[in-house]
């Protein structure tokens, strides 16, 4: 007796599990991965990455996520001199463009301080992808933040005595990466944000625009969990600010989790979500205008296995294709 053919196996495991079957629009595939109601067809091409549901898979855990924060600054004698933040409680999912916003001495900047893991709070718990930081010691805080955390400033600090490329190099310099493996990191990065081609130039050779593109390059070179941006346009006209929140953009496209603080409204509307701060405290957690438009408290990975299916049309078999 003949063995059946494969699309007599398939329609006999849609019948015994209920599975459906579907293909991707792009033509030539490989190995699959079968799951309930949802076959997916792993291209060839190692630039696409499709999304597989996986069940009963654990959630992600956030990027960030802070219970209770306090921070108190002291006088002399101990008693508080101000209480800059009286209680947050914020959960940052994976791939979330946020926009931190307030008056001056809402605690922003304080709250920054705190995710970037530049201070510590006087109380409560902050976990950075699942891992307790908020009482970690000067060390072990410093390295979670060489290693995880990018930050991108008003002012660009950059050294003027170094290249282009020798800037970008310094995050890994700190953490002991060899000469070669720095070099290529740091071109690879500088090539991504436009600046391949000014890696021998000093700063004060770059306009304002390229010098934040550096910033945003030595930001990235270590291929951090989250980039703080504190204000990155503050220093540039409007057209080469424009260009910069547009990098940023396709930054966090790539899945990569931002927080931004800002004054501006037209800057926190690029933004998912808009955490307000007013005396030390959330007055509003709220939707933003970027283009995803996910719920603030949404895991972008749940939104984006739901957006897996625009990607497959349904096929009768896979083995008419």
């Amino acid at each position: 007796m003949t063995s059946p053919g494969a699309g007599a196996v398939r329609r006999r495991l849609t019948v015994a599990t209920g599975l459906e079957w579907y293909r991707y629009r792009r033509p030539r595939f490989v190995a699959t991965r079968v799951v309930p109601r949802l076959c997916v067809f792993v291209p060839r091409s190692p630039e696409i990455r499709v999304p597989t549901m996986t069940p009963n898979a654990p959630p992600a855990l956030p990027a960030a996520e802070l219970e209770a924060i306090r921070k108190a600054y002291l006088r002399p004698d101990g008693s508080i001199a101000v209480e800059a933040l009286r209680g947050i409680d914020l959960r940052i999912p994976r791939g979330q463009y946020v926009a931190i916003m307030g008056a001056s001495g809402s605690g922003k900047s304080t709250l920054m301080n705190i995710l970037g893991c530049l201070d510590r709070p006087t109380s409560g718990r902050y976990r950075l992808e699942g891992e307790e930081v908020a009482d970690l010691e000067d060390r072990a805080l410093s390295r979670i933040r060489g290693r995880r955390i990018g930050f991108v400033f008003q002012a660009f600090n950059l050294i003027p005595e170094l290249t282009v490329l020798e800037n970008v190099e310094v995050p890994l310099f700190y953490q002991g990466s060899p000469r070669s493996e720095r070099r290529d990191r740091a071109s690879e990065i500088l090539a991504k944000v436009g600046l391949g081609d000014r890696t021998t130039h000093r700063p004060g050779e770059l306009s304002g625009g390229q010098q934040q593109r550096v910033a945003i390059a030595r930001a990235l070179v270590t291929s951090p969990a989250i980039l703080m941006a504190d204000e990155p346009t503050g220093n540039l006209d409007s057209a080469t600010g424009f260009s910069i929140l547009a990098l940023i953009d396709e930054l966090h496209a790539g899945g990569l989790t931002i927080i931004m603080v800002t004054h501006d409204d037209r800057i926190a509307a690029r933004c998912e979500r808009v955490v307000r701060l007013r005396d030390g405290v959330i007055e509003r957690d709220e939707r933003g205008g970027g283009s995803r438009g996910r719920d603030p408290s949404a895991d972008p990975t749940q939104q984006l296995a739901r957006d897996a299916s625009s990607w497959f049309e349904p096929a009768s078999d896979p083995s008419t294709r």
